[in-house]
């Protein structure tokens, strides 16, 4: 139940700058799609590309939404 939660209030926040926290990994990047079972993150804090990660919503720690991008 609060999987579903949590996939509904990510995918309000689409297009949003995100950090997302796993058990091994810090990710930073832009929020671009949400589904029930992944989220998907562009990641834009690397080299001169972009990175796409999908990651599995059971797998997030906790997501932060920062104000303002250094």
């Amino acid at each position: 139940m609060f999987q579903e939660t949590f996939a509904a209030e990510l995918a309000t926040r689409i297009g949003s700058f995100v950090e997302v926290v796993t058990d091994s990994d810090m990710i930073d990047g832009v929020l671009s799609n949400v589904t029930a079972d992944l989220v998907l993150v562009v990641n834009v804090g690397s080299g001169y590309g972009s990175n796409t990660l999908y990651l599995s919503i059971d797998a997030i720690n906790f997501v932060r939404f920062p104000s303002a991008v250094a």
